[in-house]
């Protein structure tokens, strides 16, 4: 693990971050010592105790001959960071949704790379309020099911027609003939509609590319399409033999299609 690096990302300098270390392994030490633990300048190791000190990183001491330090415990130290950064976001989250305040809503935007297609689906499945339906693969299915489970646990109607193996324990499921999911490119494409509001349409292979809109006719077809392969695979289930041969030879052919690959 690279602890100097990750307390740079906290906002830590590199010299504040290799005195820190220093005080860790040591205990108290004068900056005399720090200098020659850490690496640091001597030069510079007081000026790096000094923004530590007023980070609330280091306690001090005076002695008879020296100034010693000692490190506040990383959990304290932590905690604090912890708590100051929630704080940040919240009010981030706050100022900048206010700010925030998109007219045009027939635009096509795009999102590359996979995690942040993933990312950004996960977050339509969490604001989902009354309806989720989606298109989607086992890979994505593993990364998202417990979003959809969530969703569903607080009363969103799901559905889900399911491009591969895996399954699901709840909403309205249905599993697409893996043929036609070839033919129509549906085995690597991942399609979430939300509330009939917005629609993400995505490739999932690991340069990701998704198209997220609020349009309201894309997103109505959208819908309708994942509607339809359900209502289709419903009625498909219900449907006996005597009924069957009551439609077209294609019909039947198709029909016959959806059931041998919900049996399978």
């Amino acid at each position: 693990m690279d602890l100097k690096g990750d307390l740079v990302r906290i906002g830590f300098t590199e010299y504040e971050s290799k005195v820190y270390l220093a005080l860790l392994r040591t205990g108290p030490a004068t900056g005399y010592q720090l200098s020659k633990e850490s690496g640091v300048p001597r030069s510079m190791v007081y000026e790096a105790l000094g923004r530590l000190s007023t980070r609330g990183a280091v306690l001090r001491t005076e002695e008879a001959r020296a100034t010693l330090y000692s490190p506040v415990p990383p959990s304290m130290l932590l905690d604090r960071y912890e708590d100051e950064q929630h704080h940040l976001i919240q009010s981030l989250r706050e100022s900048l949704t206010a700010l925030f305040d998109v007219e045009e809503r027939g635009r096509l935007w795009s999102i590359s790379g996979r995690n942040s297609v993933l990312a950004y689906a996960s977050r339509m499945i969490a604001s989902a309020e009354s309806e989720l339906l989606l298109i989607i693969a086992d890979a994505e299915l593993e990364l998202l099911r417990e979003d959809i489970a969530a969703a569903h646990g607080r009363g969103v109607v799901v559905g889900a027609l399911l491009t591969g193996t895996g399954g699901m324990s709840c909403g309205q499921i249905a599993r697409h003939p893996p043929m036609e999911s070839k033919l129509q490119e549906l085995s690597e494409a991942l399609v979430v509609v939300g509330d009939s509001r917005e629609a993400l349409i995505a490739s999932t292979d690991l340069d990701g590319e998704a198209t997220v809109t609020a349009n309201r006719n894309l997103v109505i077809i959208s819908r309708q399409f994942i509607w339809m392969e359900l209502f289709t695979q419903r009625i498909a289930t219900h449907l006996g033999g005597e009924l069957l041969k009551t439609i077209s030879a294609e019909d039947r052919q198709v029909l016959e299609r959806f059931q041998h690959s919900d049996s399978n």
